[in-house]
């Protein structure tokens, strides 16, 4: 569904949400194998640590809430690459919500990097990469936004916007010869779910994360989510009558 990728040697590559867990591993993994990598977060001095190990790495601070931080880093991008072949939209964050704990300003917080975040980093790429008429645009979501799960009343319907986000861009600049990446990761160990306090089926590394992300890009999918164990059977269950999936999810989890 996307062009296959032979080589990844001097391909440019913007990773924004790279301080840590799947964005820090791809950046790695990236790097590893002949990637220009731009890692960008807002934590700068973690970005620098792991850009001191790599030649070809560069380390750009990047708040994904605030748009004329992300403006000003492509600009600055732009003008040391002169164009940019994939940018992947790792960043985002958790917070555990039911109906009893119902926290508005932690649903401001959540939707501002999760979903308007995403939306601030397409306002600023879009453009250039759509005029230059190649390159690609990865954004990692979750399996959480296949449907409805207990204790992720916030973090579901954000994702679940960025499924349907990328699959309506697919629609419109796959055509223009641009690829989109939908990432949607199960339980990945990093510091975003450390704080789980309930049984994570499948649980893997942040590393076997950035390999199945490496693997499913070069492969041209559109659709890579991992491990497979785990998220083909949320995406069968999505499919099963409401009674049928809500007792199955109660089941399953306890909850």
């Amino acid at each position: 569904m996307n062009p296959v990728i032979h080589d990844w040697r001097g391909k440019r590559i913007w990773i924004i949400g790279a301080s840590s867990g799947i964005g820090e591993e791809t950046a790695r993994l990236l790097l590893t194998l002949g990637a220009r990598v731009a890692l960008s977060a807002r934590k700068l001095a973690q970005l620098e640590k792991i850009a001191a190990d790599y030649p070809m790495a560069e380390a750009m601070a990047v708040d994904i809430c605030d748009h004329a931080s992300i403006m000003s880093c492509h600009a600055g991008l732009m003008q040391k690459w002169g164009s940019i072949d994939l940018v992947l939209i790792v960043a985002g964050s958790y917070n555990e919500m039911r109906a009893d704990s119902f926290d508005m300003a932690a649903v401001n917080r959540l939707i501002d990097i999760n979903l308007r975040g995403v939306y601030q980093c397409l306002d600023v790429i879009l453009p250039d990469i759509l005029q230059q008429g190649s390159g690609g645009i990865g954004i990692v979501g979750s399996v959480a936004g296949l449907s409805g799960l207990p204790k992720a009343l916030v973090y579901g319907p954000t994702k679940a916007a960025i499924i349907n986000l990328c699959e309506s861009l697919y629609l419109d600049v796959r055509p223009k010869n641009i690829a989109v990446y939908m990432i949607n990761p199960g339980f990945v160990e990093t510091p975003m779910t450390e704080g789980n306090d309930f049984k994570m089926p499948a649980l893997i590394s942040a590393p076997e994360a950035a390999v199945a992300i490496v693997k499913g890009m070069q492969k041209g999918d559109f659709h890579i989510h991992f491990p497979r164990r785990f998220t083909n059977w949320l995406r069968l269950a999505r499919l099963l009558p409401y009674r049928s999936y809500f007792y199955l999810v109660h089941k399953v989890t306890g909850l």
